[in-house]
């Protein structure tokens, strides 16, 4: 019997070593996505937040497809064909860099393209998922209203008939990529129930006004949809799904990716601050020399990466066919809000500092009060769980 090998020295940044989880093409694609954000995006992301713009969007679009990160997980037509954990890992490193890149390409992949890809017929596969894989043309997916958005069920956004076509009247809020986007995923009532229609955005009716003054998720493009008599053909209707089986598969599509991607801005903050901690100098020693320093890195790091650890057993279960939308649930709700509480601590630690652009916290912070509420509210989550736990129904 061989002698058992050592253990590998703890590593900070990896106390778990979680990374042995990982399989070579699993880190080689991680790497390929962090390298691109730490080039591409952290030295002007703290300038489009302040300005409240993305200013490249197209551009980083089309580079994010080059990089395969568009559709990520889908097969065909142009994607990747990753799996669930490889997608989950872009997410991660997406979001390190800022959540409104994330989101960019979490609307376009997990929720536009992964419903034409699930739903669509094979003319709109054909026809629109090459360019959206290779980031030619950007996508977005109107499902919240103004006044409808844990309830889409009671959304007012209606389709009706009107000889072969058909015409859609209504608003849609609160949607990532609409002003720049060139195809929309929009769902509507329709006297057979709410369905799904692919709505080039060049259609007569349709308007994309982008929403300003915004405190979070500032370095993304957030709109309005407004359709006043969008006339469509026949074969506009996304197929394949009645009802809210349809847009509710895609959010739990695209949550898994904020199970990981929360995990992201977690992991900037924290890293921030253990690198503070060891060169801010008060008292004649560095801050991470204090007990009450190290006790709030120690939880932040406990926090992290049992998030992480969380996030890629449900990657194994999604890439096995075993993932349930309550355990979805269960990894938003945790992990965007032990995301925040890390963001918080890591503020604390820097002092003052903290809410300075120069470092990333406050920007990560103020964004995941975004993801907090976005694809489902902590609220949400909590009685999807109640529900499964109890086999009694709260949201009645």
């Amino acid at each position: 019997m061989s002698a058992p090998s050592k253990p590998a020295p703890f590593d900070p940044r990896d106390p778990l070593g979680l990374d042995e989880l990982l399989s070579p093409e699993d880190l080689a694609i991680r790497d390929t996505v962090r390298t691109w954000a730490t080039d591409r995006v952290l030295p002007s992301v703290a300038d489009w937040y302040e300005r409240g713009e993305l200013p490249v969007v197209h551009e980083l679009a089309r580079e994010l497809g080059a990089l395969g990160a568009l559709g990520m997980s889908l097969e065909g037509y142009g994607c990747a064909g990753a799996s669930a954990v490889q997608y989950g890992l872009a997410c991660l490193e997406l979001e390190a860099a800022d959540s409104g890149i994330r989101s960019l390409v979490s609307v376009q992949g997990s929720l536009a393209m992964y419903a034409i890809h699930r739903f669509g017929s094979e003319e709109q596969k054909q026809h629109w998922l090459p360019s959206m894989a290779a980031g030619e043309t950007i996508g977005c997916f109107g499902l919240t209203e103004p006044d409808h958005g844990s309830d889409p069920s009671a959304m007012r956004t209606r389709a009706k008939r009107d000889g072969t076509d058909w015409v859609l009247t209504g608003r849609k809020m609160w949607i990532t990529n609409g002003s720049v986007a060139g195809v929309a995923v929009v769902w509507a009532q329709t006297d057979e129930g709410i369905r799904g229609f692919v709505v080039p955005t060049e259609t007569p009716g349709f308007s994309a006004p982008e929403i300003k003054h915004k405190w979070s998720l500032r370095a993304s493009v957030t709109s309005e949809l407004v359709l006043d008599e969008v006339r469509l053909p026949v074969d506009a209707v996304l197929p394949g799904v009645t009802g809210l089986k349809g847009p509710l598969s895609c959010l739990s599509h695209a949550r898994y990716g904020i199970v990981w991607g929360a995990m992201g801005a977690a992991r900037a903050s924290f890293e921030c601050a253990l690198d503070y901690s060891r060169t801010r100098e008060q008292f004649g020693k560095p801050i991470g020399g204090f007990q009450l320093t190290q006790a709030k890195l120690a939880d932040m790091a406990v926090e992290l990466h049992k998030g992480i650890l969380l996030a890629h057993h449900l990657g194994v279960r999604m890439d096995a066919g075993r993932l349930r939308p309550e355990q979805i649930s269960f990894g938003k709700l945790n992990n965007v809000r032990e995301a925040i509480d890390i963001c918080r601590t890591a503020r604390t630690i820097l002092g003052a500092n903290g809410i300075s652009l120069e470092y990333p916290v406050m920007r990560h912070a103020t964004n995941l009060e975004s993801v907090l509420t976005y694809e489902g509210t902590a609220e949400m989550h909590q009685l999807v769980l109640g529900k499964a736990l109890t086999g009694l129904d709260a949201f009645r």
